[in-house]
């Protein structure tokens, strides 16, 4: 429940859940879940959606970098404030791993990992944590990660961010030989934990499979589907995340 604003600051009755996306259309699917009205806060470098209920939606831009400097900029703004959030949600569409993860489903990332942070060698690819430093993997709540699969009917598993989109069997292949779990690849979920990793709040990743991973086939693709999917599952997972606290679950 949002509250009167006090000295130029935003107070609520509970922390605020900020969800972002790669670009407004995935946003939009969101919103269409979320209670109304609406109003746009903008911020250095950033502007947000926020609802009437607890939610502030960014479109945090494509790529691990763009998503990272986003998000953070907007858990900045709201430390500041003296209001930081209580979750940070990555979402979007995704390529799903056939047969795990058919066009249509959705899923919910149980770990969220950089498949292509490392070094390419003679003998193959080391992540960068085998090189020493830096970390590849970051791992949502367990319950909440639970609790919001069963809410939407969703897949659970590990989510890949890449920093270039497969288009090849191949190469499709040699992701699945590495992450035999991976059954989503996308774009900003690394980067999105990371920033929430920095300023201490937990994450989760969902996804709505539009597409396989592999060679690229635009005829097959299913944006508008995956996109109605995105607002089918927003609207189920509402009562969820609205009565996630993270201080009952450390």
């Amino acid at each position: 429940m949002v509250l009167q604003a006090q000295e130029g600051r935003l107070t609520t009755s509970r922390a605020r859940v900020l969800v972002a996306t790669a670009v407004p259309a995935e946003r939009d699917a969101v919103a269409r879940a979320l209670p109304d009205p609406s109003a746009d806060i903008r911020l250095p470098g950033v502007t947000l959606y926020r609802t009437a209920g607890i939610y502030d939606l960014l479109a945090a831009g494509v790529g691990p970098a763009l998503a990272a400097a986003s998000v953070s900029a907007a858990l900045t703004a709201a430390a500041l404030n003296g209001a930081p959030y209580g979750l940070v949600v990555s979402t979007g569409i995704a390529g799903g791993f056939a047969p795990a993860a058919p066009v249509g489903s959705l899923v919910v990332a149980d770990e969220i990992t950089a498949a292509d942070l490392g070094a390419e060698t003679a003998d193959g690819f080391l992540p960068v944590t085998e090189l020493g430093f830096g970390t590849v993997t970051h791992r949502p709540p367990e319950s909440l990660v639970r609790e919001t699969s069963a809410a939407a009917g969703a897949l659970t598993g590990v989510v890949l961010t890449v920093s270039t989109v497969t288009g090849t069997a191949a190469r499709a292949a040699a992701l699945r030989e590495r992450h035999p779990r991976a059954l989503a690849e996308a774009m900003e979920g690394f980067g999105v934990a990371e920033a929430a990793a920095a300023h201490g709040a937990p994450v989760l990743e969902i996804r709505a499979v539009s597409n396989p991973v592999g060679p690229r086939d635009r005829a097959a693709w299913r944006i508008g589907d995956a996109l109605a999917a995105l607002t089918t599952a927003f609207g189920k997972l509402t009562p969820v995340l609205e009565s996630w606290n993270p201080h009952d679950h450390q």
